[in-house]
């Protein structure tokens, strides 16, 4: 059984910073693609940075420059920097990989 447990969500003023962590654990094989969704009160899940085994990157429309995904694979570890933060970014955040899901990490953008 594979876990993914994230860590690094909070509270953050509006143009502030965060750095979320998501890391595998368990029965691992190889090197899976991981990321991110994030979904608001109200509204659909929906994707915020994908990067695949290989490293190749993708962003929603709206986080392109402000977020940057990245990894670890020698700790199974993905990561999200969270960067000008806006209030529309407020959402339970969740990583996968690995064919399952972290547990969401709660980030709020409020003055």
């Amino acid at each position: 059984q594979v876990q993914m447990v994230e860590s690094g969500g909070g509270l953050v003023q509006p143009g502030g910073s965060l750095r979320l962590s998501c890391t595998a654990s368990g029965i691992i094989f190889g090197i899976d693609a991981m990321g991110w969704y994030r979904q608001a009160p109200g509204k659909e899940r929906e994707l915020v940075a994908h990067i695949s085994s290989g490293g190749s990157t993708k962003y929603a429309d709206s986080v392109k420059g402000r977020f940057t995904i990245s990894r670890d694979n020698a700790k199974y570890t993905v990561y999200l920097q969270m960067n000008s933060l806006k209030s529309e970014d407020t959402a339970v955040y969740y990583c996968y990989g690995y064919g399952h899901w972290g547990q969401g990490t709660q980030v709020t953008v409020s003055s």
